[in-house]
C-alpha cells in the first residue's frame, strides 16, 4: 500500500476518477499547464488533455457557473478554487443555483468545488480563511473537511460520485505535512460518517480538519499523565454523524469541540447545541469550545499563532474541563 501525502492522495483520487469516468473533468485557475498553485494537478493536462483539464479565467463565478451548466448536461465537474477564500466570488452560484436546483427543478447538480483552506502557514488574511460554515448554513449542499490522506482520497471519490453539490475543503497546512498508507485504486469513504481516531474514556474531543491533529497531539501529552482522551473526527459537516458523536459523549461525559475556523458562528456551536439537546443527562461538565479568535488571520507568525487554535490551547481547555 503506497504511503502518500495528503496532497498526493487528493491528486490520486482525481486521476483515478478521471480514468474511470470520462464524464469527470477539472476546471480552475492555472490547473492545466501550470499544474495548480499547489501542484495537485501536475501532469494532468498531458494525460487527459485540455478538454478535460480546463484553465479558466480568474473568475470564480464563471468557473462554478460553467461547472453547474456542465453538470446539468450530464457531466461530473470538479471545480478548483485556487484558495477557498475566493469562493466568495462564486457564492451566488453555489448558494442560489447549485444548492437549490434539485428543489426547484428536481435535477441534481453533481459538482465538487474543492480547494485549499486554513491558516498556520503565514499566508495572510486573503489566503487563510476557514469558510466551511457559510455553506453548512445553506441548504442543498454537502460539506467535507478531511484530516487524513486516506480519508481525503476516499471522501473525494464519494463526493465526485454524489448527485448533490459538494464543497470539499482541503487544509493547505496538511498538504505535505501528513503522510499515510492510502489504498490504491478503488477506495471510497462514505459521506456523513465520523471516525473515532483515538479511543478514550475520560473526555471526548470532537474535531475536524487540522484540529484533529491538534487534538491528537494534546491527547498524546495527556496520556502521559494518565488522562484518556477520545478523539472523534467528524470528517463531514453535512451530513453530520450525530450517532457517533453522541455515542462518544455518553461514554465520557465531558466534551470539547475544536476547529480552526473562528469561534462565533463556527460549526462547533452547532455540534455543542445538538449535544446539549440530546445528551444533557450524560454530561458531567459544560461543553467547551476551542477555535480561532474572531479575527482575520494575521500575516506575522507570532500573531497568527496567537489567533489560531493549537494543541497547547486544547490541552489547557481539557484540564479545565476535567477540573470542573
Amino acid at each position: 500500500m503506497p504511503v502518500l501525502t495528503y496532497l498526493e492522495a487528493i491528486s490520486d483520487a482525481l486521476r483515478y476518477e478521471m480514468q474511470r469516468d470520462e464524464r469527470v473533468f477539472l476546471i480552475g485557475e492555472d490547473i492545466g499547464v501550470y499544474g495548480g498553485a499547489f501542484k495537485v494537478t501536475k501532469g494532468f493536462i498531458e494525460e487527459f488533455g485540455p478538454e478535460r483539464v480546463l484553465d479558466a479565467p480568474i473568475s470564480e463565478a464563471a468557473i462554478i457557473g460553467a461547472a453547474i451548466g456542465a453538470a446539468l448536461h450530464g457531466m461530473r465537474p470538479v471545480a478548483e478554487m485556487q484558495f477557498m477564500d475566493f469562493i466568495t466570488c462564486g457564492f451566488n452560484q453555489i448558494i442560489n443555483v447549485a444548492g437549490t436546483t434539485v428543489y426547484r427543478w428536481g435535477i441534481g447538480v453533481p459538482i465538487v468545488v474543492r480547494g485549499p483552506s486554513g491558516g498556520g502557514v503565514g499566508a495572510n488574511p486573503f489566503h487563510s480563511r476557514n469558510p466551511e460554515n457559510w455553506f453548512v448554513h445553506a441548504t442543498g449542499l454537502k460539506v467535507v473537511c478531511p484530516a487524513f490522506p486516506a480519508d481525503a482520497k476516499g471522501l473525494l471519490l464519494s463526493a465526485i460520485r454524489d448527485d448533490n453539490p459538494v464543497l470539499f475543503f482541503e487544509h493547505k497546512g496538511l498538504y505535505r505535512k501528513i503522510k499515510q498508507d492510502v489504498p490504491p485504486g478503488e477506495y471510497t469513504v462514505p459521506l456523513g460518517k465520523a471516525a473515532v481516531v483515538r479511543p478514550g474514556s475520560d473526555v471526548s474531543i470532537i474535531a475536524y480538519g487540522s484540529a484533529v491533529h491538534m487534538a491528537l497531539e494534546a491527547a498524546e501529552q495527556l496520556a502521559g499523565r494518565g488522562i484518556s482522551v477520545e478523539v472523534v473526527d467528524i470528517r463531514t459537516l453535512v451530513p453530520f454523524d450525530e450517532e457517533s458523536v453522541f455515542a462518544s459523549v455518553r461514554k465520557t461525559g465531558r466534551v470539547l469541540v475544536a476547529h480552526e475556523a473562528v469561534l462565533t458562528g463556527g460549526f462547533g456551536g452547532e455540534i455543542a447545541a445538538r449535544i446539549a439537546q440530546h445528551c444533557f443527562e450524560w454530561l458531567d461538565a459544560p461543553i467547551v469550545r476551542v477555535a480561532a479568535f474572531d479575527s482575520p488571520t494575521p500575516l506575522a507568525p507570532t500573531l497568527e499563532s496567537a489567533v489560531l487554535p493549537n494543541a497547547s490551547k486544547i490541552l489547557a481547555a481539557v484540564e479545565q474541563l476535567l477540573s470542573y
